[in-house]
């Protein structure tokens, strides 16, 4: 096995955390899951699910990963538990699944830049995009972009990914902040935000069966749980790190960027016109409806230009920590240097990915699988495993650097073992109800 490497600073550990949660998680799906789940009453049950369920899970994976050092596979035999590897295997499997279509999303973004700064979707907005979306020009956008991954993560943790997410992450945020500053003087507004801010309770209660699994799927993909993320760049963090503060600046910073996501892109949408409410079109109609937008105010080239700078950068942040999963597992277990393990995984990425590259439907498909039972599989296997089988190891190992929780642990430990685990079985089954025993479910409707 190779010599591990580990985060240079504790600010690093913090930044490539965030810069993984502040990913398209919350510059493409976030927008579209609240247009076509309900609009403000999506939100509700977001930031609660990020409450009650995010933020308890994800410190449950920083304990897995921390009181090992080793990837999300083996972290479960150097406990004793080696009959839980699987537990890792389904949560390596599942970044792997998601980085592979989350690349041909990042191709679409590197045109939507090019494509804003000639304003070539200006005339015919989703012309354009039915241009860029699939076909063989999605397949080579999609190699680039997983190119630049590879080469980031090629470069290792220090060198590659903390370099690279100190610069990302603040950028990210400073950007959105001045595209919400801009937004704000838009005719649209005042109606983006009442559609953004403003949820209706009857709508809430009528319709929380079907909001209820995306929001909380929602929650786990921008927070980066289940994908083996949290519990990788944990295993380089020291044991002197405040795992609960760390993980509260995370959960923190992933939230308001996703409002910041919000307060962009309904305002722009209800300026040109866009029926957001029924969500026609799928994930597809925020990049067409975006582009209109853009096409249609003062400065549009400059402002696509930047909107889609910050969701390249964003879709980068995420994307490296998807694939330092899959790298991680090799090159704990294999003498194989990483500037060659993630060339050869990212090919593989790359094949399988290309099913979503040629046609969007498969995307759909691949999207749908992810959120509604790989990921809550995997999360609720690793809350079980950390509240009901490591247990107040795993509350000791969260007091370390913390000067002692004193209740707060036993509480946070309940919450997993209870709060955590009830949540995702709800989920998981509404969610398997939604996708396979519902009629016309939309399982293969294109974007």
């Amino acid at each position: 096995m190779s010599d591990r490497e580990t985060w240079a600073t504790r600010p690093g550990f913090v930044l490539a955390a965030i810069g993984s949660a502040v990913g398209l998680g919350n510059l493409w799906q976030f927008p579209f899951k609240t247009a076509t789940n309900g609009g403000a009453a999506f939100v509700v049950f977001y930031l609660v699910a990020v409450a009650l369920v995010g933020f308890p899970a994800m410190l449950a994976e920083f304990v897995l990963g921390r009181r090992t050092h080793v990837n999300a596979v083996d972290a479960f035999s150097r406990l004793g538990h080696r009959k839980w590897r699987a537990v890792g295997g389904l949560a390596v499997l599942t970044g792997f699944w998601i980085l592979s279509y989350y690349n041909v999303v990042g191709g679409w973004v590197l045109r939507y830049i090019l494509g804003s700064a000639r304003g070539a979707y200006f005339s015919d907005p989703a012309g354009y995009f039915g241009s860029v979306s699939a076909g063989l020009d999605a397949v080579v956008a999609q190699a680039v972009f997983l190119a630049l991954v590879v080469g980031i993560v090629a470069l290792g943790i220090e060198d590659g990914i903390e370099k690279a997410t100190k610069v990302m992450v603040p950028s990210i945020v400073v950007l959105m902040v001045a595209l919400a500053a801009w937004v704000a003087t838009l005719p649209g507004a005042a109606a983006g935000y009442d559609f953004f801010l403003s949820p209706d309770p009857g709508a809430m209660v009528a319709n929380a069966g079907t909001i209820i699994p995306f929001a909380v799927g929602q929650a786990f993909f921008t927070l980066s749980l289940g994908m083996a993320i949290m519990v990788t760049y944990s295993s380089y963090v020291g044991g002197d790190d405040n795992l609960v503060a760390d993980g509260g600046a995370i959960v923190v910073t992933n939230t308001l960027v996703g409002i910041l996501a919000g307060l962009v892109v309904f305002p722009i949408l209800l300026t040109i016109g866009a029926e957001v409410t029924t969500g026609t079109g799928g994930a597809g109609a925020l990049f067409v409806a975006t582009a209109a937008g853009f096409g249609t105010v003062p400065f549009g080239r400059l402002f696509g230009v930047v909107f889609f700078g910050v969701v390249l950068i964003a879709a980068l942040s995420s994307a490296i920590s998807l694939l330092e999963t899959a790298v991680a597992y090799a090159n704990d277990n294999y003498d194989v240097p990483r500037h060659y393990l993630a060339p050869a995984i990212g090919v593989a990425l790359f094949l399988l990915g290309l099913p979503s590259a040629l046609d969007t439907a498969w995307l759909t498909w691949f999207d749908s699988f992810a959120y509604q039972v790989f990921l809550p599989l995997s999360v609720l296997a690793t809350a079980v495993f950390v509240g009901w089988v490591l247990g107040r190891d795993a509350v000791a190992e969260l007091r370390e650097g913390t000067g002692g929780l004193g209740a707060g642990g036993e509480v946070w430990l309940w919450t997993v073992r209870v709060v955590v685990v009830a949540a995702i079985v709800l989920t998981l089954a509404l969610g398997i109800n939604e996708m396979f025993l519902v009629e016309d479910a939309g399982f293969f409707q294109p974007f």
